[in-house]
């Protein structure tokens, strides 16, 4: 056999580099070819071309019993175009130095001839093992260790001790794993979120796909597999697309280069790109999240089993303790979870409980209950129930927990279901480098900066909609505010909002930028200019919730969107509008006039000078709506702290109340008439009978609600993971000439309507109604007092009470 056929035996890509460089630039000419088989292609390729340099340089230099390695990205047989190549020169040993250094040379400068970037190292098996156990990105790169040509043998045995001292330290080497993740996070940035992404380094990214399969190689934990394989591949072809486009070794997708990315994936323009790689990025930061969470779990119980084993002895270990959270939702080991007894099947309204409940807890979601919420929930009827708009509504004025349960149930296809539109504006880029975020994360966001501004306005309900609503147009061409108003509008219908609510949350949506762009753009001192703007919003209602709505949007969208100079100019403008649009004070609104079943309820507390009541449910089109309960009580001092108070001991939850005094005919007196809508936080409903018994207790001293409230309190302490808004309380000027009107904001808590009622009554006025309304997550109670006489309080007073009675509830 002549040398040259010898030669082209030994490299079937050609003769020498330079054939493996044609065949090399064939390849990634083909057209056909591409994605996974073309960087199958590429590394088969290469490992020929090597496997022929490695014979040849073995038998010159003489050395036997070693091996060439590819690690890293290479050795899981990935290589990029512009891929560097990862080879460890494993030797066992026994060949002198100026061998070694001749096989090495032999090896090395081929590359280097081509270009070729070039991570190289030299070790025995030993040197190998002890490198990785001293460096975690070495003993990252081995666990991908392929052999490329040589003793298949010797790297069989560092690949079994490697491995093995993986799996040993992994309760060492996994926190110091997650740690170098979180660096690089801060340093390179969140990918789905990023204009100019770096595709490996940036949370989310091929780095991140990498260290899931160094968790899983632990055995510790696992990642979620669905959908991570695919989002690896689109993040590689992405990569790899931008190696050809920009003929360079880089990882970042830089604005200039993105259209032609996408010319060259096959995508319609730069933003199908982005959303195509924010995608992957999602699903990738998903699993990871849950993937640490699961680790730092098995972590736990690992150090916590040898006390555990010592107290316990022979009993062995307990099950984790599950604490309820809401209906069908109980908190186990750090999540939140479905009970035992949920019923995804005949429970519609489960999956947005389940999600209000984790986000109030300031828990994560377990991965099995939002899947088995996936797979088994029915579909909620359309316009959905009261309950369903609540909770979404408590989900959304979580504030930052809101942000990672949202999240959890959007990656399991969950709130694209609940709400189609959604789709639209999943993971929808935004080219305005002000923006921090993508359309959806930015909405969330926005419902985030509005829950710490619910306190500010009269219907926080349609504040949080509105956050979750005002750039829902973006999906869709033409101004997203014009088109957004068509779509909130049928979002809100399908919610169950109103025809009067939808409205102002369609006006909401349509001029939710009018005021930042009024108040930096257009003369303040001109009358068309704010008359204009009255106009557009049309009640000073609508323009508290716009005014909050402008500053939580502009928060959510970055640094740069908001100043204390801007808001200056957005305050001045509501102020000159609202002085155009207020008019005179309205009118008292008329009372209802009594039922039938109040008369006789009140008649029959007057009779026997002891409360009487009711209890049923409503239903409205097979919808349960609640459960009424009206109270007739003659007027004593009391009534509202004590009623209020033995329902929060029945674990009743007050949605909306109304409290009046209703004058009997023929002079029979006066009875205190109490209204309520309530809903059982757990379980069946108490019978009447039970409630009537504890109140007539409550009334007559006998049972002392405050203490029995107190160690409720102390059983099921409030969670840390939620901090709400600070209570609120404020007089309401110019509403009734009757009485003074006090508005209580406040967290929706275990007996906060019993501590209002308490604090009224310790500083001396007199209830003469109360109008309770729960939103969401908050409390809105509007109370109307008045003095010893029967007289609207004095303004120094009133300022007095309004402040008792906020100390008494922070």
């Amino acid at each position: 056999m002549t040398s040259a056929e010898e030669t082209k035996q030994d490299d079937p890509a050609g003769s020498g580099p330079g054939g493996y460089a044609e065949a090399r630039l064939r390849l990634l000419q083909e057209e056909s070819r591409s994605g996974p088989s073309r960087r199958s292609a590429l590394s088969g390729l290469t490992d020929q071309w090597l496997n022929a340099q490695f014979a040849r340089a073995a038998r010159e230099s003489g050395v036997r019993g070693a091996a060439l390695v590819a690690v890293g990205g290479y050795g899981r047989a990935d290589l990029s175009p512009r891929s560097d190549l990862d080879l460890l020169l494993l030797h066992d040993g026994k060949a002198r130095p100026a061998e070694l250094k001749a096989l090495a040379d032999r090896l090395w400068y081929p590359v280097w001839d081509l270009g070729l970037a070039l991570d190289h190292s030299v070790r025995t098996p030993a040197e190998a093992r002890k490198t990785a156990a001293e460096d975690l990105k070495a003993h990252l790169g081995l666990l991908d260790a392929r052999l490329v040509a040589g003793d298949a043998g010797l790297l069989a045995g560092l690949r079994t001790s490697v491995l093995a001292d993986w799996r040993n330290q992994a309760a060492r080497r996994l926190p110091q794993l997650h740690a170098l993740c979180r660096e690089r996070a801060e340093r390179a940035g969140e990918l789905r979120f990023l204009l100019e992404p770096d595709l490996k380094e940036a949370r989310g990214g091929l780095r991140d796909a990498t260290v899931l399969r160094a968790v899983a190689a632990s055995w510790l934990a696992d990642a979620p597999r669905e959908g991570l394989a695919e989002a690896r591949r689109r993040l590689l072809d992405a990569r790899d697309a931008l190696h050809l486009v920009t003929g360079r070794a880089t990882d970042r997708l830089s604005l200039q280069e993105q259209p032609q990315v996408a010319a060259r994936l096959g995508l319609l323009d730069a933003d199908a790109l982005l959303r195509e790689v924010y995608e992957a990025a999602r699903v990738v930061s998903y699993a990871g999240d849950v993937t640490w969470r699961e680790v730092g779990r098995v972590l736990r119980a690992r150090a916590a089993r040898p006390k555990l084993r010592g107290l316990l002895g022979t009993r062995g270990a307990t099950a984790p303790e599950r604490a309820p959270l809401a209906e069908g939702v109980v908190e186990s080991d750090g999540e939140a979870v479905l009970a035992l007894a949920a019923r995804p099947d005949r429970d519609p309204v489960l999956p947005l409980r389940f999600g209000a409940a984790a986000a109030q807890a300031g828990l994560p979601v377990s991965l099995h209950a939002v899947r088995r919420l996936a797979a088994q929930a029915r579909p909620l009827p359309v316009p959905w129930p009261a309950e369903a708009r609540e909770q979404l509504l408590t989900l959304l004025g979580a504030g930052e927990p809101t942000v990672g349960v949202w999240e959890a149930l959007e990656a399991e296809g969950l709130i694209t279901r609940l709400l189609p539109d959604w789709e639209r504006v999943r993971c929808r880029p935004q080219h305005n480098p002000v923006h921090t975020w993508t359309v959806d994360r930015h909405l969330i966001e926005t419902a985030v900066r509005a829950s710490a501004l619910t306190r500010r306005v009269g219907r926080p309900d349609l504040l949080l909609m509105a956050a979750l609503l005002h750039d829902i147009g973006k999906g869709w061409p033409g101004d997203h505010s014009v088109v957004g108003e068509t779509i909130a509008r049928d979002m809100a219908v399908r919610v169950g909002f109103d025809a009067e609510d939808t409205a102002v949350l369609g006006t909401l949506v349509r001029h939710h930028l009018l005021l930042v762009d009024t108040a930096t753009r257009r003369d303040l001192d001109d009358p068309a200019t704010v008359t204009a703007v009255a106009r557009a919003v049309g009640s000073a209602g609508t323009l508290e919730i716009l005014h909050a709505l402008t500053e939580a949007d502009a928060l959510a969208t970055g640094p740069a969107a908001w100043s204390t100079w801007r808001g200056s100019l957005v305050a001045d403008l509501v102020r000159r509008v609202a002085a155009v649009l207020s008019g005179a004070p309205p009118a008292d609104p008329e009372p209802d006039l009594p039922t039938a079943e109040q008369e006789r309820l009140a008649l029959e507390a007057l009779r026997t000078g002891e409360p009487v009541l009711t209890l049923h449910a409503r239903e409205e089109e097979d919808e349960a709506v609640g459960v009424e309960l009206v109270v007739a009580v003659p007027d004593q001092p009391g009534v509202l702290p004590a009623v209020s108070g033995v329902l929060a001991l029945h674990r009743l939850t007050v949605r909306a109340a109304d409290l009046r005094f209703l004058e009997l005919p023929d002079h029979l007196g006066e009875v205190l008439v109490l209204r309520w809508r309530v809903a059982a936080e757990f379980g069946a409903l108490p019978q009447a009978a039970r409630l009537r018994t504890d109140l007539v207790r409550a009334l007559d001293g006998t049972l002392d609600v405050p203490a029995k409230l107190a160690a409720r309190e102390a059983a099921y302490p409030r969670r840390r993971g939620v901090v709400p808004p600070p209570p609120r309380v404020a007089v309401v000027p110019d509403v009734s000439p009757l009485a003074t009107v006090l508005e209580v904001r406040a967290p929706d808590a275990l007996g906060l309507l019993h501590r209002i009622g308490r604090a009224l009554e310790s500083a001396g006025v007199r209830v003469r109604s109360a109008h309770v309304s729960t939103l969401g997550a908050n409390a809105v109670d509007t109370v109307y007092v008045v003095d010893p006489d029967g007289k609207p309080l004095p303004p120094p007073e009133a300022a007095a009470v309004a402040a008792q009675v906020e100390r008494a509830l922070t």
